[in-house]
């Protein structure tokens, strides 16, 4: 951009001014109206592969725990007993939990 040197300079006053007018004349004009979207209408509308398991049945076989096994109090993962870490009122925690 060419710089015209010749040109009178503007004093701190004159810039305040002009931005000044600057603002007055983007307060006239209408500002655009913003659309607000709801984030749960959104969320409603999509639906994830494969969410619908309503018709679905799980067969799922519960094995219960060994004899060198405990459930940990904290995070009620089963372990084996090599992983305990402290007995409280005969609840069980894990060195993971502990740690």
């Amino acid at each position: 951009m060419a710089t015209d040197y010749d040109a009178p300079r503007k004093t701190e006053e004159d810039l305040s001014e002009d931005s000044l007018q600057e603002l007055k004349s983007g307060r006239t004009e209408k500002p655009a109206a913003a659309v607000e979207e709801d984030e749960n209408d959104l969320a409603a509308g999509y639906e994830l592969p494969g969410a619908d398991l309503s018709g679905e049945e799980l067969l799922v076989q519960v094995v219960p725990p060994h004899p060198d096994e405990f459930t940990c109090s904290s995070c009620f993962l089963v372990h084996h007993r090599s992983q305990i870490a402290r007995e409280q009122n005969g609840h069980f925690y894990c060195t993971e939990c502990e740690g």
